[in-house]
């Protein structure tokens, strides 16, 4: 009898490790998804069968999937330039709300920017540590210089390439104005999430000063482009999203819990050139197309062939 349950647990250990294997191997292509309603509602209770997958255009099969919650390798990306510092405050005073959404087995990095970025504290799983970090260094930054938003979220992708690659859902949550200067192509920072298999999510936070700027800008024109980093296409690329509030500590809630509200689809990697990017579509497919023709997927529009 003690034979027979040995026999079967070793069974259970195989099986697991390579149902771990088989989600996170190079033979799979891993796609994490967001529904949302016409009126603007997460979709829950989805299954497999209500999603289609096209890679270049043509339907791929979906080999895995899930609905459940996924540990989170997530780093909080705050602007810390001039303009920012009531807002940071407001968060941070609300951080504990917000960080209510992670679980046990989530990791956290913080980390800031201005004209350039840095790290306040590495990943973590220990979430009061990630508390007293948002509610203690980072109000006391020294807040002031330009505002380089698109080379702090590349910054932020690397990071999360240089981490071993685990289970867990990677994300990047960026609290900014998403006022600030162009300073690398958008395709640059796009591909760099598209490998760190990161997702990228924007609170934007209103800012009276951005009236005034949104005004001259429609007078100026092309300098307009000085005044908007374009985070927000970005993130749409990534699979992430961007929204703007002007309440920071509940929408700073509503975005962490966002990220974690995802579906994951697996799908097998095509036969191409290494390096090579190429594109994906998420949609919804049979019953569910038709009870939410109004549905918005979001999800990573495209990755980059593995080099082996």
């Amino acid at each position: 009898m003690r034979t027979l349950m040995a026999i079967l647990a070793c069974c259970t250990l195989l099986q697991a490790q390579e149902d771990v294997t088989f989600r996170a191997g190079v033979s799979l292509v891993h796609v994490d998804a967001e529904v949302m309603s016409a009126d603007g509602r997460l979709l829950s209770g989805l299954t497999r069968a209500d999603f289609r997958v096209l890679d270049e255009g043509k339907p791929q099969p979906i080999v895995n999937f899930s609905a459940e919650e996924q540990p989170l390798d997530l780093i909080l990306l705050f602007d810390v330039s001039g303009s920012m510092r009531a807002v940071v405050g407001a968060v941070a005073g609300a951080a504990h709300q917000g960080l209510q959404e992670l679980r046990p087995g989530d990791r956290v990095c913080v980390m800031v920017f201005n004209s350039r970025s840095w790290e306040l504290a590495p990943f973590t799983e220990d979430l009061d540590a990630v508390a007293h970090t948002l509610q203690n260094s980072l109000t006391r930054q020294r807040f002031g210089g330009g505002t380089l938003i698109q080379a702090a979220v590349d910054d932020a992708a690397l990071r999360l390439k240089a981490e071993k690659r685990t289970e867990r859902r990677r994300a990047v949550l960026i609290v900014t104005d998403n006022i600030g200067v162009r300073t690398k192509r958008e395709e640059t920072v796009v591909r760099d999430f598209w490998e760190a298999d990161a997702i990228l999510s924007g609170l934007i936070i209103g800012n009276p000063r951005y009236q005034t700027a949104n005004t001259v800008a429609t007078i100026m024109g092309p300098q307009r482009l000085l005044l908007q980093a374009g985070m927000k296409g970005i993130a749409q690329r990534t699979g992430g999203d961007a929204i703007k509030s002007d309440d920071p500590g509940h929408a700073f809630q509503e975005m962490m819990h966002r990220i974690r509200s995802r579906y994951s689809l697996y799908y097998p990697l095509p036969q191409d050139k290494p390096g090579k990017p190429r594109t994906i579509r998420v949609e919804l497919a049979g019953e569910a197309a038709k009870a939410n023709p109004k549905a918005i997927v979001r999800a990573r529009r495209g990755y980059i062939m593995p080099v082996k």
